[in-house]
């Protein structure tokens, strides 16, 4: 199937064809470029520099870093752990994190559960991140 016959059979735009094109295809995501960075190359950046962020702020102490393998009603990612910055009370900054970084989080506070989901959209970790 081509983005040309998924546009003209309805209402798509460019993006939503090309996002249906790759579910029909089953691409591996992880492979798709820019031509100039993968996907996966663009996630190992955003983690490894949520991980500094993360170290940055248990270092200074100003605010709490956090990591646990379940989230607050035990329910797991299978493979995968949340760390997060509490800025204050209802504001949090979290990412899920897949278990081969465990190691280099050694610094946050690990919980039985994480604390629970404020609720936060990416957008309003975009917000918050710019606060910082």
């Amino acid at each position: 199937m081509s983005i040309e016959t998924l546009t003209q059979s309805r209402p798509y735009t460019s993006e939503d064809a090309l996002n249906q094109l790759i579910k029909t295809m089953k691409a591996d995501t992880n492979k798709i470029s820019d031509g100039y960075h993968t996907f996966a190359e663009l996630y190992d950046h955003r983690i490894e520099l949520y991980i500094a962020l993360c170290r940055e702020y248990d270092d200074t102490g100003k605010h709490q870093v956090w990591k646990s393998k379940r989230h607050h009603d035990n329910s797991v990612f299978e493979g995968w752990f949340i760390m997060g910055v509490n800025i204050e009370k209802g504001s949090q900054i979290s990412y899920h994190l897949p278990m081969s970084r465990w190691e280099e989080t050694e610094f946050a506070k690990e919980w039985a559960n994480a604390f629970e989901w404020d609720g936060h959209t990416s957008n309003d970790v975009l917000e918050r991140l710019k606060t910082l």
